[in-house]
């Protein structure tokens, strides 16, 4: 078991847009446990990547009692939509309505390159969504109106991990193709 720090909101690979996965390979699986690892630890419905450091688009979930991985994730959203409370690991404590798609179909790969579709409504369909905006740079407090974006800002400044010295960045033992994290 490998559980890694997460990093939180102000960190700024947060905020990059994750890069394609090209190499299937132990380090990519050793990836895909340490998400695991780290999430169940916390406990989450799900943890992407780049939420340890990993600039890779690569995503766990943990939703009813299910576990399962995503690896270059392409969504196809429903056009029926659903309101409802939304966290994140990476803004610790913080918690408000999100409209989402009730429903999705995700295609992508698992972590031995095989092509996988998982199909997902309501908290299973919010999990997926919300880890691959993630993998965008996107936050679930952008989705929010401004109104509920104003007071998330309030209560994230009023945090008590807020601003918490400098991230600590490490270079990640994945391969990145020359690209940061």
């Amino acid at each position: 078991m490998a559980i890694q720090p997460i990093r939180l909101f102000g960190d700024p690979v947060l905020r990059r847009p994750a890069i394609e996965v090209v190499d299937f390979d132990r380090e990519l699986r050793t990836l895909v446990q340490d998400l695991t690892d780290t999430m169940r630890n916390a406990p989450g419905a799900g943890l992407a990547a780049p939420q340890i450091g990993v600039g890779l688009r690569v995503f766990t979930w943990w939703v009813d009692g299910e576990v399962g991985h995503l690896v270059n994730p392409d969504l196809s959203l429903s056009e029926e939509t659903q309101d409802g409370p939304e966290g994140c690991l990476s803004l610790p404590d913080l918690t408000f309505d999100c409209r989402r798609a009730r429903s999705v179909v995700a295609r992508g790969f698992d972590m031995h390159g095989e092509p996988v579709v998982i199909e997902g409504s309501d908290l299973l369909a919010r999990a997926i969504q919300h880890e691959t905006d993630h993998l965008d740079g996107v936050l679930f407090i952008d989705r929010l109106d401004p109104e509920a974006r104003k007071a998330a800002m309030r209560e994230i400044r009023e945090a008590e991990w807020f601003g918490l010295g400098t991230p600590t960045v490490k270079v990640s033992p994945h391969p990145t193709h020359g690209f940061g994290v």
